[in-house]
């Protein structure tokens, strides 16, 4: 057995044990190893036990919550934080769409599988009733991306300039959503270097320079814009929030500085020759434009008011774009962007109650930094921006490709909700 096969069964097998005898968190630390390593796809998957990992980590979740339900359970309502029950809609209205749905296997298939994320998600929500279990849910996260950093150094750019294929299970091997879940963890490496023990900022600043030099090599415009947004709200919130440390300015351009030239040192001429054309706004098929798919979806959504399903937009797509781009795309065209793509498959309601669960999981936020304020705690209102910058990251980069059902993306929305549960301590309805 190769030696990376035997860490990989190891860790999973001493994640179980943990997570049913110590410290349910594990379970959830466990799934994400599993989530991140994507073992199915590793050269060395062969020496392993072709099992269901993800499968099995979703028993053992719900097996830890059942386990300390008593104490989970009341600690972790669904009731104090309103964003659970929309999120509990979603999916709902997925299957309320299923009669209209143009491709009804497709779209069967998926809601399946959303359903199922958002039970992870609302489980997650009971297993992390902690600031130690939030943080180590974060460095998790920090190591996943960094591992898919190393694995695209290793793996290099192909003909095209890009790496593909070396992402987790919902990406499918595209380099967009893989880079585009990478960007927010490096709002995490600045915060806990910022923050953390001297092991911990060593922890940081390795991790961020494999998420730096993976996202570089990945060459995506929107997970660069979307580094550029997350990192940089954040620091420019460490330097003029008026509830910053002293010296916490200083610190923030000395991370900026360092950041900079680390980003500079690892890119090179091709990396800036396809940022150059953010501004040409094209999706590389024929010259066509991401905006022109995206009106396209509000003409079709005008004849398919209860939405198209997934994967409907690109059955009826011809009938909306360009003469021009019909020759690129025989086989019809995506949406390329999150927000239309809830209108294109779940219709206005759909993307209404999408809007509806962000809009709350940000009032969670504001509440609790009011609540951290008043107590004077920065250091944990400062936790709480990171993750609302994370979000703001992700959500920038969602905007030019087709993630509305990224594991990811209901991450980065539950540890919000659960960080707004830990620190008001559980009691009121949000």
């Amino acid at each position: 057995m190769y030696k990376l096969a035997l860490l990989f069964i190891m860790i999973f097998i001493s994640g179980i044990i943990v997570a049913l005898t110590y410290a349910p968190i594990s379970a959830y630390l466990t799934y994400q190893l599993v989530y991140w390593v994507n073992p199915d796809i590793r050269w060395w998957s062969a020496s392993i036990p072709g099992l269901k990992y993800s499968f099995i980590t979703v028993i053992i979740m719900m097996l830890a919550l059942f386990i300390n339900y008593k104490k989970l359970g009341h600690d972790c309502r669904f009731r104090n934080q309103k964003a659970t029950y929309v999120m509990m809609l979603l999916p709902i209205i997925y299957m309320l769409t299923a009669p209209y749905a143009l491709d009804p296997y497709v779209h069967d298939k998926f809601t399946s599988d959303f359903t199922k994320l958002i039970i992870i998600c609302l489980i997650i929500y009971k297993l992390l009733n902690s600031e130690a279990a939030l943080k180590a849910s974060l460095y998790a996260y920090m190591a996943g991306c960094a591992y898919i950093g190393q694995q695209a150094h290793i793996t290099g750019r192909d003909w095209q300039g890009r790496v593909e294929g070396i992402g987790m299970v919902d990406t499918g091997g595209d380099g967009n959503y893989t880079a585009a879940a990478m960007a927010p963890a490096l709002v995490f490496c600045i915060y806990f270097f910022w923050t953390g023990t001297k092991k911990v900022k060593l922890y940081s600043a390795l991790c961020g320079a494999l998420i730096a030099n993976g996202i570089v090599l990945i060459n995506s415009r929107g997970s660069f814009l979307a580094v550029v947004g997350g990192s940089g709200l954040f620091f420019l919130l460490m330097m003029f929030s008026k509830y910053r440390e002293q010296g916490q300015r200083a610190i923030a351009i000395l991370l900026i500085v360092l950041g900079s030239s680390a980003g500079l040192a690892l890119t090179d001429q091709e990396f800036w020759d396809r940022m150059s054309t953010l501004s040409e706004v094209d999706e590389g098929g024929g010259g066509a434009h991401r905006t022109d798919f995206w009106f396209a979806a509000v003409r079709a959504i005008q004849d398919y008011p209860h939405g198209l399903g997934v994967g409907g937009f690109q059955i009826v797509s011809l009938q909306y774009i360009g003469e021009e781009y019909r020759k690129a795309h025989p086989n019809g065209a995506a949406v390329h962007s999150t927000w239309f793509q809830a209108i294109g498959e779940i219709g206005y309601h759909g993307f209404i109650t999408f809007v509806l669960l962000l809009v709350l999981t940000f009032r969670s936020a504001y509440l609790t930094k009011k609540h951290l304020i008043e107590k004077k705690e920065y250091r944990k209102y400062f936790l709480i921006l990171t993750l609302e910058c994370a979000l703001i990251s992700y959500l920038i980069a969602a905007t030019f490709i087709n993630r509305l059902r990224a594991e990811v993306l209901f991450w980065l929305i539950t540890y919000i909700i659960c960080c707004s549960n830990i620190y008001i301590r559980k009691g009121s309805q949000l």
